[in-house]
């Protein structure tokens, strides 16, 4: 089965196989947590290092250590060691541009007057 594109005309679509649906649960599961999506957030600008992050998201190295672990696992990042540091980035622009989406979807939505943001029938 071919999924449609995001720039495709919305179309009546079949219903994903069961494990793509489980497959992308897990990824939103993943960013669900406020300071894995921070640490997303700022990889996709550019690589960092567990201390950069520590101190640019307000967290402990160790928790910040536990978060890249499971975003490794996960395969959302990737590490490659620099000497006694390791390096992070993100692995999947797909997950970025998901990331960048969602956020400016929130700033634009801040920006509206209360009420304005309707949903369409059937959401």
């Amino acid at each position: 089965m071919t999924l449609p594109r995001s720039s495709d005309p919305p179309s009546a679509a079949e219903p994903l196989p069961e494990q793509l649906l489980q497959d992308a649960a897990a990824t939103f599961g993943m960013l669900a947590a406020t300071a894995r999506l921070q640490i997303v957030w700022l990889l996709a600008s550019g690589e960092r290092d567990v201390t950069t992050l520590a101190t640019e998201i307000g967290g402990t190295v160790a928790a910040v250590s536990q978060h890249l672990a499971k975003l490794k696992l996960a395969g959302l990042v990737h590490a490659r060691r620099e000497g006694r540091r390791q390096v992070y980035v993100v692995d999947d622009p797909h997950v970025v541009e998901t990331v960048r989406q969602v956020v400016h979807h929130h700033e634009e939505l801040r920006t509206l007057p209360r009420g304005r943001f309707t949903r369409s029938a059937g959401a």
